[in-house]
């Protein structure tokens, strides 16, 4: 729950964003014209790289170009241009897809990803951590950094760009001792604009899902260090993609300083672990505490990319 990779203030700057050419697609469309497409697109994975040379390919490129343009629902020509498919390939792959019950038609000409996406992801999900393995991770976490409240934080499942705590090790303290109040957790701490785990949740997250939540207010009850400028906030994401952690002071409570840092799975941001100290224990955050997090972030990191066989080892 904290705001920066450095002191509020410290000057950062942001990545250049890198741009990448594509094929041009020239083969018919469904109305017959020819279409010349650029396979490129700023920041998406699906845009730079080149058509599927299989049916295959081609479908797994439409499905990922659901997940990477955001919105609710997108037509066959915004698909196409996005992949560099021609416009009938699209038709005929969200057509079939229909009655696969991978899409649906929402709307003339519009379709989305239906909630089976949802359940094939939660498939995938399910045995990746379990209760001893975190709570193992977070307390020898609050061990190492002399009694710190340790977090988990995961992005939220049903919420589109959130966050929500699942796990802690915070020994016999209660919440309502730290300042915290329901309306808190419900407010302040599911932002991924405040706080250190916030922000580091959000530097990882494709660009159409981070440009969502720097159009969101900041929560009201967000502490006195809580980035307010969108160019700042920004900034602060290019610094911790290139730190792997991030600092926190007091952005989501008065008085409390944070070092947060990444969860991938599979090359994805699942969530992130949060050390949190008093700032008159911890006005700066130490080497240790920061080496400390980062390694209980790299070891559920482990645990959840790891086959079944490899986590238990």
């Amino acid at each position: 729950m904290g705001n920066s990779t450095a002191a509020p203030g410290s000057p950062t700057s942001a990545d250049a964003s890198a741009s990448a050419s594509g094929t041009a697609v020239t083969t018919p469309g469904p109305s017959g014209r020819k279409n010349g497409r650029q396979t490129a697109r700023s920041g998406s994975s699906a845009g730079t790289r080149a058509s599927g040379s299989s049916h295959a390919e081609r479908v797994f490129l439409v499905q990922t170009a659901f997940a990477e343009l955001g919105g609710s629902a997108h037509g066959p020509g915004e698909i196409a241009e996005f992949t560099g498919l021609d416009d009938s390939v699209v038709y005929r792959i969200l057509q079939s897809g229909i009655y696969q019950r991978i899409f649906e038609r929402v709307d003339r000409g519009l379709y989305r990803l239906r909630t089976s996406a949802a359940q094939l992801a939660f498939t995938a999900l399910d045995h990746r951590l379990d209760g001893t393995v975190t709570q193992t991770v977070l307390q020898e976490l609050r061990t190492a950094t002399d009694g710190g409240l340790a977090f988990l934080y995961m992005v939220a499942p049903f919420s589109g760009a959130q966050r929500q705590c699942v796990d802690m090790a915070v020994g016999d303290s209660d919440l309502a001792e730290l300042g915290m109040t329901p309306r808190d957790v419900l407010s302040v701490t599911r932002s991924l604009r405040t706080g250190a785990s916030g922000r580091t949740i959000l530097a990882y997250l494709p660009e159409v899902l981070q440009q969502r939540v720097l159009a969101e207010p900041v929560p009201d009850q967000a502490g006195p260090g809580v980035y307010r400028d969108n160019d700042a906030l920004a900034a602060s994401l290019a610094e911790v993609r290139d730190l792997g952690y991030a600092l926190g002071y007091e952005e989501c409570m008065a008085g409390w300083n944070s070092c947060a840092a990444p969860i991938m799975w599979d090359g994805s941001i699942m969530g992130a672990v949060l050390l949190l100290k008093l700032k008159s224990v911890m006005p700066v955050a130490p080497e240790n505490v920061i080496e400390a997090t980062k390694e209980a972030a790299a070891e559920l990191s482990r645990y959840g990319a790891a086959g079944p066989d490899a986590g238990q080892a």
